[in-house]
């Protein structure tokens, strides 16, 4: 296993399971920004130590816009975590991605206009400057490539990459907006992608996701719109096949040498800051 390799997973609708580790221990954590979604959940995954965390509440009680981003990515940093990966369910903008398969993004397309993006926010308790964090390459590369590598193992209907449209929430998309994203070159919709992958960036973090579709949002003039329980039943299978994939690439991830990587985004990250003159 490769030195610091710790891995955050933030898990979406339906993956926010805890019982995928072994040797659990829980942990309440509070952050300059305030409390992290729920509490934090240590354990192991084939004696990699990870650190599960609910990113709606283990009750799913928190909207997506209500959700506190910056404390969920901060105290994974904090705990050590040199990696996250996620989970979420999205809708498909694409014929060629049906309800079922499984995303690895590597694109977004910020809808979303009520979230703090950044730790760089000027108040009492955060760093000093002003990050303007790149974004030309928001995913990791070599952790989605793990995940891809595992999914094609599995044998499971996946698409290697894909252009995430992140809407406010909570609710559904307007056929218009919907037609409009699929112009715009989406291939996904969801409401949280944003601003959890930005600020995984600034903490130089290696940041991937395990998309899960759940439906075709509602651009398709022949079939039903986007609805909660049709989300919900075809969550069930997602869940399963993303846990697989999961629970295959943290070990492999672990394996691997990330030195050059992670030192890499740190050094990205602090060179995006500038610091005001005096």
């Amino acid at each position: 296993m490769a030195p610091n390799v710790k891995i955050g997973i933030i898990g979406g609708t339906g993956m926010d399971d805890p019982d995928i580790l072994k040797n659990r221990e829980e942990k309440q954590v509070s952050t300059p920004y305030g409390e992290p979604s729920d509490v934090l959940v240590h354990g192991e995954i084939a004696g990699v130590d990870c650190v599960v965390l609910a990113r709606h509440g283990r009750k799913h009680d928190i909207m997506p816009s209500d959700i506190n981003y910056r404390a969920n990515i901060y105290a994974l940093k904090e705990e050590g975590c040199s990696h996250v990966v996620v989970t979420t369910a999205c809708g498909s903008l694409r014929e060629e991605f049906k309800p079922g398969d499984l995303v690895f993004p590597d694109q977004f397309i910020d809808r979303t206009h009520k979230r703090e993006s950044t730790f760089y926010d000027g108040k009492e308790g955060s760093p000093a400057g002003i990050c303007h964090m790149p974004m030309h390459e928001p995913y990791c590369p070599e952790t989605r490539e793990v995940l891809i590598e595992v999914a094609k193992e599995l044998n499971l209907t996946h698409h290697c990459m894909g252009t995430n449209v992140v809407i406010e929430g909570p609710r559904f998309s307007s056929k218009a907006e919907s037609k409009m994203f699929q112009l715009w070159g989406g291939d996904i919709i969801n409401m949280t992608a944003v601003p959890e992958v930005v600020l995984a960036n600034e903490a130089g973090l290696c940041y991937a996701a395990i998309a899960m579709v759940t439906d075709y949002d509602c651009w398709r003039d022949d079939h039903d719109p986007v609805t909660v329980d049709a989300v919900i039943a075809t969550l069930k299978n997602n869940v399963a096949n993303a846990k697989k994939v999961l629970l295959a690439a943290i070990p492999r991830i672990a394996a691997m040498e990330w030195k050059e990587s992670i030192d890499g985004r740190q050094a990205a990250a602090k060179k995006s800051v500038i610091i005001p003159s005096s």
